[in-house]
């Protein structure tokens, strides 16, 4: 079992070393919106005289520097004053998950001596028995284990050995992935997996390879006595106040030693911390995570209907302490001795609020009073981002307007657009160049599912978009390549369309036969730059063979192409020697490893059928199958996210493709019933798909799980004759019908897509 240290010996505190000096600065020198400290002063003064808390330190960091630090009231009310300091040493709770025990766990993660996709009993082999054999490691990390919150406090009173044995006796209240359940037992394990996988200790491990490095010379487990003299008081316990011992019981009968709380620190200290995973986001010395560590550890993960990251919080239930206007990026965790810290990369933000609110009776509450105070440092530096227009990316119609249109002075364009060309703010593309001045909006074309992206029809007429008047002329109806007549009175075409990053996806075919029309004709051809939603770095799949070019494979590209629209359009033009006349106005301060929610836009349906980035994530796996005799999810709320047949079984589909281990999603057997399209009204039995990590996911080796699975449980049952549609790749194809494994296919095309990233590596727009 696990080895506790000597008590005095696990912290860093040296009284001659002298603390790292951390700069400071006003909020308008780093960019923030004016004086922060009376709005969270006027919050602070208030939850004081309400008796929230007897006291707090407030911490908030930007680009590396305090713009606010400050103690509010008293550490101690009874039985005397202690006035509160910033240099006041706090009982973390549960802070500990994150900052020292996810932390270690994750750098060995780095080390590769744990795998959070194996059972947890490969590391504690006793931890078996009523189903915990299966769960993960990462299950542990997001709180869907199926365990107890607690196990009862009386399991711990003869110290963690028999509190372990305890643990592993215990039966889940859900299966493994099937509910969120916040549970401290979750993380005890976590604990006990570093010890025995380092041969350390947690408080020693952690002590050593976490805290040291970053220079956290104040935090640790059990503070010796120069510390716990400066350490808050809690509450009261057999007639002794608490003061520098650990408030949680469990831990307390662990030696102080725990892998749910245990942890103390100060302010200073955690500052260090926050500055040592924003630095850590670029690779460097002195790093305690390598940025693809970090960025694995602070990823959303759905738990359930909650978004946590490994070890932090998302956002969730329990993220009343999170800024509510911070961004997606952010990641934080809060303790129950009314502790809270959140990390924003997205805004470059540390906000940090230590309180005891337990002292003196436990009835203290302050998590809605962090909210409040890391709202208002995240609306102080959205509110200068907003001011110079600088808040995430700029889209290429941004961009254009930007420049007051300047690329379409004295032009008379055709735009073709539909529903998702707006501008960052909401606003039509087709209505901001109808007001443009000195833009002359002839025509508007639309591609498949029309102008507003509701129809879900082989065959789209005319129209007339309403507010502008202007003609809307449909490029999937009598034609999908502009004709002569169309374009008559048009000396520029404006494409603006949101693509999803798949090359059956038909917009790119609409644009590159818009650009061969108006080569034909000398017209210029303008794309305005969109971000390819699943991000500009993976390529995947096989491409498209010469015969099969088609509407829906008009390039010789992978399923999943990794580019913009505008380095398609540029590719395209060389490589189709149109000889168009073409310009692309980039994007601004997008980087290809963004996917679409790290851009700060906000996702618009792309069709009828395209509800959520995850179905976008999921289509080039599952969509290349939807011309077989199988239901996608159309006629369903959940499109691409689940498949199925009348002559399907669910949860043996299920454990096929999980046989396959496919990292970063699951499958879950269900049963549903289309309202329209393919097997509208028939009960269907099935498969749900559930990305279990957004940073492992490649959605082909989904497809071919599926492809090999269904192949080999119903042969007889499953028609592949139209298969070829979307795959267009004939040796995949056979391989697909002569059983071959997802790792098999996935072979064949490797050379391919190494070449296509020589390809298309001179059309790249974007670091």
């Amino acid at each position: 079992m696990i080895l506790r240290t000597l008590l005095l010996a696990t912290f860093l505190s040296i009284p001659s070393l002298a603390l790292a000096e951390i700069p400071t600065a006003t909020p308008e020198e780093v960019g923030m919106a004016g004086p922060i400290a009376p709005a969270i002063d006027q919050e602070i003064e208030k939850a004081l005289a309400e008796k929230k808390m007897p006291g707090c330190v407030v911490v908030v960091v930007r680009h590396g520097k305090i713009v606010y630090e400050k103690a509010h009231g008293n550490r101690r009310i009874v039985p005397n004053v202690e006035p509160m300091t910033v240099d006041t040493v706090f009982d973390m709770a549960s802070l500990t998950k994150p900052i020292s025990t996810a932390t270690s766990v994750m750098q060995l993660v780095e080390q590769g001596k744990v795998d959070l996709d194996q059972p947890v009993s490969k590391y504690l082999p006793e931890f078996q028995g009523n189903g915990k054999e299966d769960i993960t490691v990462r299950q542990l990390m997001i709180h869907v284990s199926g365990l107890t919150p607690d196990n009862h406090v009386n399991d711990y009173l003869d110290g963690w050995d028999t509190a372990y044995e305890k643990i592993c006796d215990l039966k889940l209240l859900s299966p493994p992935g099937d509910k969120f359940r916040y549970s401290d037992v979750g993380f005890l394990l976590l604990g006990e997996i570093v010890a025995r996988v380092s041969g350390q200790p947690l408080d020693q491990y952690a002590k050593e390879h976490v805290f040291q490095p970053l220079g956290m010379t104040e935090s640790g487990y059990n503070p010796p006595e120069a510390l716990k003299k400066r350490a808050v008081t809690t509450q009261e316990e057999d007639g002794v106040w608490l003061k520098g011992t650990v408030h949680d019981p469990r831990a307390r009968l662990c030696e102080g030693v725990a892998g749910h709380a245990g942890l103390f620190s100060t302010a200073h200290d955690l500052v260090l911390y926050g500055k040592g995973m924003l630095a850590a986001q670029k690779a460097g010395e002195g790093h305690v995570l390598n940025p693809e560590t970090l960025k694995l550890m602070t990823s959303g993960y759905d738990a359930v209907g909650n978004v946590r990251g490994l070890g932090w919080d998302k956002k969730s239930g329990y993220s009343s302490n999170r800024g509510a206007s911070m961004t997606d990026k952010a990641y934080g965790h809060g303790g129950f001795t009314g502790t809270a810290m959140w990390i924003d990369p997205g805004l470059d933000l540390v906000v940090i609020f230590l309180s005891n609110r337990v002292h003196p009776d436990g009835k203290g509450s302050v998590n809605q009073l962090a909210g409040r105070i890391g709202t208002i440092a995240a609306d102080a530096c959205l509110a200068t981002e907003e001011n110079t227009d600088d808040k995430g990316t700029k889209l290429g119609i941004d961009v254009l307007a930007n420049d007051k249109f300047a690329a379409l002075k004295g032009k008379k364009v055709g735009l073709i657009a539909n529903h998702t060309s707006r501008d960052k703010e909401g606003t039509g593309t087709h209505i901001l160049l109808h007001e443009a001045p000195d833009v002359d909006l002839v025509t508007i074309f639309s591609p498949e599912h029309g102008f507003a992206g509701l129809l879900d029809q082989s065959h789209i007429g005319d129209s007339v978009e309403p507010k502008t008047g202007v003609h809307v002329k449909s490029l999937y109806g009598e034609t999908r390549k502009p004709t002569k007549e169309q374009l008559a009175g048009i000396d520029t075409l404006v494409f603006d369309i949101q693509d999803i990053g798949c090359r059956f996806y038909t917009y790119i075919s609409t644009m590159g036969l818009a650009m061969e029309a108006a080569a034909e004709l000398d017209i210029e051809f303008i794309v305005l730059d969109r971000p390819n939603p699943l991000g500009g770095e993976v390529m995947d799949g096989s491409m498209l063979d010469d015969e099969k070019r088609s509407f829906v494979g008009f390039h010789d590209i992978p399923v999943r192409h990794g580019m913009t629209i505008g380095e398609l359009a540029q590719m395209m033009n060389a490589e189709r020697g149109w000889g168009t006349k073409l310009t692309v106005i980039k994007l601004e301060d997008w980087q290809r490893d963004e996917l679409l929610y790290e851009t700060g836009l906000p996702w618009r349906n792309t069709s009828p059928n395209m509800r959520n980035l995850a179905q976008a994530l999921i289509y080039p796996g599952v969509g290349l199958l939807e011309t077989t005799n199988v239901s996608v999810g159309r006629g369903t709320d959940t499109p691409f996210e689940i498949l199925g047949a009348t002559w399907i079984d669910g949860p043996e589909l299920a454990a096929a493709i999980n046989a396959y281990e496919i990292p970063g999603v699951k499958a879950i057997g269900i049963e549903f019933t289309p309202e329209s399209s393919k097997y509208e009204g028939e009960l269907c039995g099935g498969v749900n798909f559930i990305i279990t990590d957004w940073s492992k996911f490649e959605t082909l080796d989904l497809g071919w799980a599926v492809a090999a699975s269904l192949k080999k449980l119903y042969p007889n049952d499953w028609e592949t004759k139209r298969l070829p549609t979307l795959l267009g790749n004939q040796q995949v194809l056979d391989m697909i019908n002569d059983g071959k494994t997802p790792a098999e296919i996935k072979v064949t095309y490797q050379k391919d897509l190494a070449d296509f990233a020589k390809r298309r590596d001179p059309f790249l727009l974007y670091e």
